[in-house]
């Protein structure tokens, strides 16, 4: 027996779970969790099931859940958990994110693979290279932008990319690049969204007389931090605090909400539905 993931979302209907169940029962399969939401608004239909069944190809899981329910126009996918993620970490010269990413990966806290990651600049090399991980170096400029973010995509396409995590990029991604990879590019935003844009975000958070820091993990789309969140995070803070314990504070969270995002990721537990995810806890 094999432990598989089945992710499912199409148009609410009446009949839906008993065709998928129906078809998880031609297969063989046990069920071991299972999730399921219908957006009111929406009026989308997720689901998210992990069973057990007989070994046998995830293609032809999905043929048969297909066969069962493509009366429904669903979008469907099915996964061996065995199959992990694999995720290209971006990152320019603030390593707390990728330290952390890399330590959970390590001692096998994240269910992802981590082939590569790339980069800016030069600064961060050491502590990939630590975790035996290669370090590509990707310089951005005005006029060398779209031949690295072309090149980037050679990566993802080399490496069988399923997300990319910019645990701390800090450039801005075209809108070309994020239309090739709807869904899955996520980013870490040092803020509770909406909040202080552009440079020293924590010395704008101070003069502001903030009570609540935070983070938030997002997908990232053409619009500028806008993309549909993840997971979020904050901290209660008072007067007493300088720019730079909120600095602190805040890598805090940061580092915790971006992983808990990945994580999310990893597992299948996300699913996006227009401006908004629903993720499955």
């Amino acid at each position: 027996m094999s432990t598989y993931l089945l992710t499912f979302r199409c148009q609410d209907a009446p009949g839906i779970i008993h065709a998928v169940s129906g078809a998880l029962l031609e297969v063989g399969a046990n069920v071991l969790e299972q999730a399921q939401f219908t957006d009111q608004d929406s009026g989308l239909f997720a689901m998210r099931t992990r069973f057990e069944a007989p070994d046998q190809q995830p293609e032809s899981i999905r043929q048969v859940v297909l066969e069962q329910a493509g009366r429904f126009d669903p979008v469907i996918a099915v996964r061996a958990e065995t199959q992990r993620r694999r995720a290209l970490v971006m990152v320019s010269r603030q390593d707390h994110c990728l330290v952390d990413l890399l330590y959970r990966y390590e001692i096998g806290e994240l269910d992802v693979e981590i082939p590569l990651v790339v980069s800016n600049h030069e600064d961060c090399r050491g502590v990939a290279e630590r975790h035996g991980i290669p370090f590509v170096v990707l310089p951005v400029t005005p006029e060398t932008k779209s031949d690295q973010e072309q090149r980037l995509l050679e990566l993802v396409r080399e490496h069988e990319v399923d997300v990319v995590v910019l645990a701390r990029y800090m450039q801005v991604l075209s809108d070309s690049l994020c239309a090739e990879l709807p869904g899955r590019i996520i980013n870490i935003h040092h803020s509770f969204l909406p909040g202080f844009k552009g440079a020293r975000p924590y010395h704008q958070a101070h003069a502001r007389g903030v009570k609540l820091i935070g983070a938030t993990a997002h997908f990232v789309t053409a619009d500028l931090d806008e993309g549909p969140i993840i997971e979020q995070g904050v901290e209660r803070v008072d007067h007493s605090a300088t720019p730079e314990a909120l600095a602190e504070i805040g890598r805090d969270v940061e580092r915790l909400v971006l992983a808990r995002a990945v994580r999310l990721f990893a597992e299948d537990r996300i699913v996006l539905d227009g401006a908004r995810t629903i993720v499955f806890r």
